[in-house]
């Protein structure tokens, strides 16, 4: 178990998965101190999801417990200070316990969670299935997608690469996140797709 500390960021929809990319805008000033002070050190920032309808003080809310490590790959300030940048995913974790620290930012203490040691590959039938339904929803919605540039991209990448980009709410979200294997990811996805279909006019998906 590799235990270690993290400064988090705290963003409800945002999810980040290992070997995956995330850019993010910076531009609160506690959280544009946790980007300096991460260029600083290592270069990683945790990013987790916030627990939604949970009553807390608007600056500190319940955080889930699973989230993922980035480090900063690109870096770019602009000069009112503000930061654009992509994270690179390295790990899940989960958070042990939250720091008492007088940073702006919060800090965790948080074990590094292993991920599979071989490449994680979806049976034919579930690829297919995930195809399928993805052209389906990308068509009721209006969304543009370059097709033959999907097929092209491994089983791992399509998954988490639709896991962080779907409009689900930030339950489905982190449902996803942790779902431990890739076949039951890819699943769950087919699951939520099928059920916004089914709820014209509503923004996103509620699992709440």
């Amino acid at each position: 178990m590799t235990i270690t500390r993290l400064s988090i960021f705290p963003l409800p929809g945002a999810l980040l998965f290992p070997g995956m990319h995330l850019p993010l805008h910076i531009f609160e000033p506690r959280y544009r101190a946790m980007i300096s002070d991460a260029m600083a050190r290592d270069r990683r920032i945790g990013m987790v999801q916030p627990r939604p309808n949970v009553p807390a003080r608007p600056d500190k809310p319940p955080l889930f417990e699973i989230g993922c490590v980035g480090k900063i790959a690109e870096f770019e300030a602009s000069e009112d200070g503000r930061y654009n940048l992509i994270l690179e995913g390295l790990s899940l974790f989960r958070i042990v316990r939250e720091l008492d620290v007088t940073t702006a930012f919060r800090q965790v203490e948080a074990e590094l969670i292993p991920g599979p040691s071989e490449p994680e590959i979806l049976s034919l039938s579930r690829r297919s299935a995930l195809e399928s339904e993805s052209r389906a929803f990308a068509d009721a919605q209006g969304y543009a997608v370059d097709w033959d540039a999907v097929t092209r991209l491994d089983d791992e990448a399509l998954v988490n690469g639709i896991a962080q980009i779907a409009p689900f709410d930030v339950a489905a979200k982190q449902a996803l996140l942790e779902a431990g294997r890739i076949e039951d990811r890819a699943e769950l996805i087919i699951q939520l797709m099928q059920f916004f279909g089914r709820h014209d006019g509503e923004d996103s998906v509620t699992l709440q």
